[in-house]
């Protein structure tokens, strides 16, 4: 049973009305005789009868029998239910490509997380473009399933939002590309991806306005999840 907006429809009746409009109900009124329906959705020409009434008292299709079949238009109402169904599934899809999903094991990286996020050149950059204040340091994980490294490979190759490198009076610093995320689908933060680091490719480095090892207490080895932005 599928809850549309002032009523419900059986998921068979719905899966046959999509079939009409699959097979040519879309661009207008199809001629089809019940024992060839019957066929397409593999049930009985009994039972693919009993539906067509079903829609048609629904007010779902309109019917005009003729000699060898009926022909049969999907009315404005049978539309309204595709379309909703549609809308469904299309946020469903955009959705799904709006995130990722990633996750990682805490550890003690070098140390020198505090020293980057804190330079004048990045820290700016960070509070306009992240729309927070990071706490002075990093939070280190490393991806263990071969899943989890797909998407970081695959978030190379994404825009983000890009933290320019710059040059001071002591050398130069590259490019950081971010990616918002929320901890534990609970707070704000962003995923860094670093042009100049000592780390391995199954590293990420994360900030937040917050302290994460402190606000959840973690430990080297804990798991931390992320829903990352794209």
């Amino acid at each position: 049973m599928i809850k549309m907006n002032n009523e419900s429809i059986e998921s068979e009746l719905w899966f046959t009305l999509y079939y009409l409009f699959k097979i040519g109900g879309y661009k207008g009124s199809i001629f089809i005789g019940t024992e060839d329906l019957g066929k397409i959705l593999g049930i009985s020409q009994q039972t693919a009868s009993r539906r067509i009434l079903d829609l048609l008292k629904r007010g779902y299709i309109e019917r005009e029998i003729r000699k060898n079949g009926q022909l049969i238009t999907i009315t404005e109402k049978g539309f309204d239910v595709l379309k909703e169904i549609y809308r469904g599934l299309k946020e469903g899809f955009e959705e799904k490509e709006k995130f990722y999903f990633i996750k990682g094991h805490v550890f003690t990286g070098f140390g020198e997380g505090a020293y980057y996020i804190t330079r004048p050149g990045y820290y700016k950059q960070f509070e306009e473009k992240l729309g927070f204040k990071p706490f002075p340091g990093t939070l280190n994980l490393k991806l263990k399933s071969l899943e989890d490294i797909k998407i970081r490979k695959e978030l190379e190759i994404l825009p983000g939002i890009l933290i320019k490198g710059f040059v001071n009076s002591e050398r130069s610093y590259g490019d950081v590309k971010c990616f918002k995320v929320k901890i534990y689908d609970d707070v704000d933060g962003a995923l860094l991806l670093i042009d100049r680091t000592h780390y391995n490719r199954d590293v990420i480095e994360v900030i937040s306005e917050e302290n994460i090892r402190k606000k959840y207490n973690l430990k080297d080895g804990d798991l931390v999840y992320l829903k990352v932005m794209i």
